[in-house]
C-alpha cells in the first residue's frame, strides 16, 4: 500500500484528473473516491475503510484494482512515444526513397539517438544495416558495419540469455522438487553461461537479465558461496544499480514491469537472512500483485518462491487463520498452469493449507485430491508423498479413519521403496498422524512434542511441504478439537 500511495501522491494534476474521470465514466467509483482520498488527504487505512463502507477484504480488491489501472494509464503514457518511434522505423525504405540523401542521413541519425535511449537492438539493426547502404561510397561505410554487426550479436546475445533465464527457472523448479546434485550443477553451469555472455557487452538490459538469475541462484542455490567469495558483488549494491536503470530508462515498458521483480528480490533477501522489519517494507507491494507475478513472470524469476515466504511469514506472526480468505480475494481471477508442475504443486498445496489452517479440511482434501488426479508426480516421488501426507491430515481432523488407513498404507509403500533413511521427516510425520488417531489427550502430550522436536531438525534436500505445518501445541489443539 505504501507503494500505491506514493505513486497516487506523486500523479501530476492531469494524470489524477484522466485516471478519476476514466474511473467514475466506468462506474468504479468506489476505486474514485480511493484515489481521491489518498491524492486530496493522509487518511489513514482505516479512515479511507470507514469513509467507502468496506471491510478489509473489499479494501485489499479495491486497492488492487486501482493499482492495476493505474498502471495501465502509465503504461499507454510509456508506449505512445515508443509506438511513435517504431512507427518511424517501419517508414525507413518511404525515406530512403522519398527523401534526398542527405535529409535521409539526418532523420535515421535522429532515430538512431531515439533508440539507443529505449536500448531497441533489432530496431537500431535495421538504422544501421540502412545507413551502410547510404554509406557505400563513403568512409563511414566500414563504421556503420561494424555498428550492423555488432548489434546483430548483441540481439542475439539477449535473445540467448532470455532463452537461459527461462531454462534456468524451468530446471530450478525441478530441482526445488528433488534435490538432484545433478541438477544442482546443470543450473551452476546455466549462471556461467549467462555471466559470460553477459560479460561480452556493457549493456544495462543483460545487467538486469544477469542479476534476475544471479540474485536468487546466490539465495536459494548456492548461499555458501554468498560468504566464500569476497569479490562478488554485495546484493544491496546490485539491488540500488537495478533501480538506477530503472530510473534512469523509465520509458522502457518492460523495466516498467519489472519493478514488481526487484521488490520480490529485495523481500527474498531480506527474509533469506531473516532482516524481517526490512522484508516487510516490500512484502505488502508484492502480496498485491502475487496472481500477476504467478502468471506473467516465470520467464524472469521462479514467483512460486512467493507463497513458500507467505507461509513462513504467516507461520512466524501467527495469522495463518486469516489465509483462507485472503486467498479467496488475492487469487479470485488467477489460473494456474497445470504445465508447470513444481508452480502449480506449490500452489494447490498453498490454498490446502490456508483451508487447513481456517479449519476447512473437507475442502483442504478436495484442492489435494484434485491435484493427484490432474498431475502425475512420478518424477517428484518425495514430493508426491509429501502431498499425500498433508492429504492424510486433513482425513485425520475429519476422522476419516478407513481413507487416512487407505492413505498411509499408500504412504508407507512408498517409503520402503524410496528407503526409510531418504525419507525420514515423512516416516516422522506418519507417526505423528498415527498417534493422533489415540483419544487420550495424556498419550498426545506425552508423545507429540518429542516427535515435533525431531521433525524439525530434519534439513530435506527437496520441496517438503510438512515443514510448512506448523507444529506446537495449536497443532494439539486441533487434533482436540476436529470433526
Amino acid at each position: 500500500m505504501a507503494k500505491l500511495k506514493n505513486i497516487i501522491r506523486q500523479l501530476s494534476i492531469e494524470d489524477y484528473k484522466e485516471i478519476y474521470n476514466s474511473l467514475m465514466e466506468n462506474n468504479a467509483e468506489k476505486s474514485a473516491y480511493l484515489l481521491k482520498f489518498i491524492h486530496e488527504h493522509q487518511y489513514s487505512d482505516e479512515k479511507i475503510m470507514k469513509e467507502l463502507n468496506v471491510n478489509s477484504n473489499a479494501y485489499y480488491t479495491l486497492r488492487s484494482r486501482l493499482n492495476q489501472k493505474i498502471e495501465e494509464y502509465l503504461l499507454t503514457q510509456i508506449e505512445s512515444p515508443r509506438t511513435e518511434i517504431l512507427r518511424k522505423v517501419a517508414n525507413i525504405n518511404e525515406v530512403v526513397f522519398t527523401k534526398k540523401r542527405t535529409i535521409a542521413i539526418t532523420t535515421l541519425k535522429k532515430l538512431e539517438k531515439e533508440l539507443l535511449e529505449y536500448d531497441l537492438a533489432v530496431e537500431l539493426m535495421i538504422v544501421y544495416k540502412t545507413l551502410k547502404k547510404l554509406h557505400v561510397h563513403t568512409e563511414d561505410f566500414f563504421n556503420y558495419s561494424q555498428l550492423y554487426n555488432r548489434h546483430v550479436a548483441y540481439t542475439l546475445s539477449v535473445d540467448k540469455v532470455e532463452s537461459l533465464l527461462a531454462e534456468y527457472f524451468r530446471k530450478y523448479g525441478m530441482y526445488h522438487f528433488s534435490g538432484s546434485d545433478a541438477l544442482k550443477l546443470e543450473l551452476s553451469l546455466l549462471v556461467k553461461e549467462i555471466n559470460n555472455t553477459c560479460k561480452l557487452y556493457e549493456s544495462h538490459r543483460l545487467y538486469i537479465y544477469q542479476n534476475c538469475v544471479g540474485v536468487f541462484h546466490r539465495l536459494f542455490v548456492e548461499p555458501e558461496a554468498e560468504s566464500a567469495d569476497e569479490q562478488m558483488e554485495p546484493l544491496e549494491d546490485i539491488f540500488m544499480k537495478i533501480e538506477e536503470i530503472f530510473e534512469k530508462y523509465k520509458s522502457d515498458a518492460l523495466y516498467f514491469h519489472l519493478v514488481i521483480l526487484l521488490d520480490f528480490l529485495r523481500l527474498e533477501y531480506y527474509n533469506h537472512y531473516k532482516l524481517y522489519r526490512k522484508a516487510e517494507k516490500y512484502f505488502e507491494e508484492v502480496n498485491d500483485s502475487a496472481e500477476g507475478l504467478l502468471t506473467n513472470y516465470n520467464f524472469y524469476t521462479y514467483p512460486a518462491r512467493f507463497l513458500l515466504t507467505k507461509l513462513e511469514r504467516h507461520n512466524r506472526l501467527n495469522t495463518q487463520s486469516e489465509m483462507y480468505e485472503e486467498n479467496k480475494v488475492l487469487f479470485h481471477e488467477y489460473e494456474p498452469d497445470m504445465n508447470n508442475i513444481p508452480q502449480y504443486v506449490t500452489y494447490v498445496s498453498y490454498r490446502a493449507l490456508g483451508c487447513y489452517y481456517g479449519g476447512r479440511y473437507d475442502e483442504a482434501s478436495r484442492w489435494l485430491n484434485s491435484l493427484l488426479d490432474a498431475v502425475s508426480l512420478k518424477k517428484y516421488p518425495y514430493v508426491h508423498i509429501e502431498v499425500k501426507l498433508l492429504l492424510s491430515l486433513q482425513y485425520c481432523m475429519l476422522r476419516d479413519n478407513e481413507l487416512l488407513q487407505q492413505m498411509s498404507n499408500s504412504i508407507m509403500r512408498q517409503i520402503r521403496i524410496l528407503g526409510k533413511e531418504t525419507c525420514v521427516q515423512a516416516v516422522l510425520f506418519a507417526k505423528i498422524l498415527k498417534i493422533a488417531l489415540e483419544d487420550s489427550s495424556n498419550v498426545w502430550e506425552d508423545k507429540l512434542p518429542p516427535l515435533f522436536e525431531r521433525i524439525k531438525r530434519v534439513n530435506n534436500p527437496y520441496f517438503s511441504l510438512i515443514q510448512y505445518v506448523k507444529l506446537d501445541e495449536s497443532f494439539i489443539q486441533k487434533i482436540a478439537t476436529r470433526k
